[in-house]
């Protein structure tokens, strides 16, 4: 997947290799009134989304950009389906594009009372958008969000080249405007397919409140989304930042920031070194030569796939669904949760920190022997694709990267 290097002889320490790697475990946190319980791990946070299903009294929310009908799949849907028998309202929520599992596949989750949905805006140019969240919510007290889809890849260990990723659960009064939002979302989504007009207006009027923790949200709006705005505005004046992002290509404006944090105070960088989209690691490793270039220390994480979306600026952390690209900045619809605490900073900083040891150090003269004018091609017609085309799409193509 990645691309062939000779033996480093520049002092850049080789990564752990994949088999001598292991996922941090789970880790708790307390800001502002609201407890949050971290889980890097695969198997352990497939254990805590069922129990959530499992433990729910009166309702279940749901929404999923890919739900594929695999062994995890078919877990989660027997988990909804008994959820629905004994009484609880449950819905689901998947995106039209994204997802394998169909009306079809939920058969005895609707028999037992379930109520399933498709986001999709049909055959249009709103076609590329995509409700790319990730929420899983129970009783309208408990939450799950993280970067994380239903399908066996997104709970496999390392061992097994399964996506390295993060979920969060959380209970306290921050939950609240998550409900809010996802109902928002359920009233969207309806058999005559998505209302754009009211998916922009909410997307650009969205309160994020002024407290420690915010809902942040991203869409499709001529104005920029809480989430491109409040970020856009955190690195204008920053001068710490760590950031582990599987899909990296944002635009040149971001970019200048993040190079100006780089200047002035620290900039660390951990990007995928393999995934199954070799575009998006090309598009990542296009922008290598800038930041490089103004300070930043750059990492390409080598263990396994990587999907894990967290950026700690200063004493802001924000972890969720989106990317920091052009589709999860300005188009698919996303959630991020912002936590401004300096403890919780410093801990998530740890936590990135940890995944150093399985990282290849991209060094300028590691860099300088990848550079090279075919690479640089191949690099920037990826930022390309991955700027402009759906991850769908880019995925298909073989860029031998």
């Amino acid at each position: 997947m990645t691309d062939a290097l000779p033996q480093d002889t520049t002092g850049a320490a080789p990564p752990v290799p994949p088999e001598e790697y292991s996922d941090p475990p789970s880790f708790s946190a307390s800001v502002d009134g609201l407890d949050l319980w971290l889980y890097p791990r695969g198997g352990e946070r497939l254990e805590a989304l069922l129990a959530l299903v499992e433990g729910a009294k009166r309702s279940l929310k749901l929404c999923f950009y890919i739900f594929a009908e695999d062994d995890v799949g078919k877990r989660m849907r027997s988990a909804l389906t008994q959820a629905a028998k004994r009484g609880v309202k449950a819905t689901l929520i998947v995106d039209g594009f994204g997802a394998e599992a169909d009306a079809r596949f939920f058969r005895d989750f609707t028999a037992a009372g379930g109520d399933f949905r498709v986001f999709s805006s049909r055959a249009s140019l709103r076609y590329l958008i995509r409700n790319h969240q990730k929420i899983a919510l129970a009783d309208d007290a408990r939450a799950i969000v993280g970067g994380f889809n239903i399908a066996d890849d997104y709970f496999a260990p390392p061992t097994d080249n399964g996506w390295n990723d993060l979920a969060v659960w959380l209970e306290g009064r921050a939950v609240s405007p998550l409900v809010d939002w996802y109902d928002n979302l359920l009233e969207w989504t309806d058999s005559d397919g998505v209302e754009w007009k009211h998916v922009r207006h909410a997307v650009r009027e969205w309160d994020a409140g002024a407290g420690a923790v915010r809902w942040l949200m991203g869409g499709p709006t001529r104005k920029l989304s809480s989430w491109a705005r409040t970020v856009g505005r955190d690195l204008e004046n920053g001068r710490r930042l760590d950031l582990m992002m599987a899909y990296f290509s944002p635009p040149k404006r971001l970019l200048r920031k993040i190079g100006k944090i780089a200047q002035r105070g620290q900039a660390n960088l951990v990007m995928a070194g393999k995934s199954d989209n070799a575009a998006t690691i090309g598009a990542s490793r296009s922008l290598y030569d800038y930041l490089l270039h103004k300070g930043a220390d750059v990492y390409e994480f080598d263990a396994c796939k990587m999907h894990t979306k967290l950026l700690v600026l200063d004493d802001a952390v924000y972890l969720g669904s989106a990317n920091f690209d052009m589709r999860s900045l300005y188009i698919n619809l996303e959630i991020v949760l912002r936590v401004e605490d300096a403890a919780f900073a410093d801990r998530m900083r740890e936590f990135i920190a940890s995944h150093l040891p399985a990282s290849l150090d991209v060094t300028p003269q590691v860099h300088r022997r990848r550079n090279t004018l075919w690479n640089r091609i191949r690099w920037n017609f990826s930022w390309f694709l991955v700027g402009v085309m759906d991850y769908t799409v880019s995925r298909r193509l073989n860029l031998g990267l």
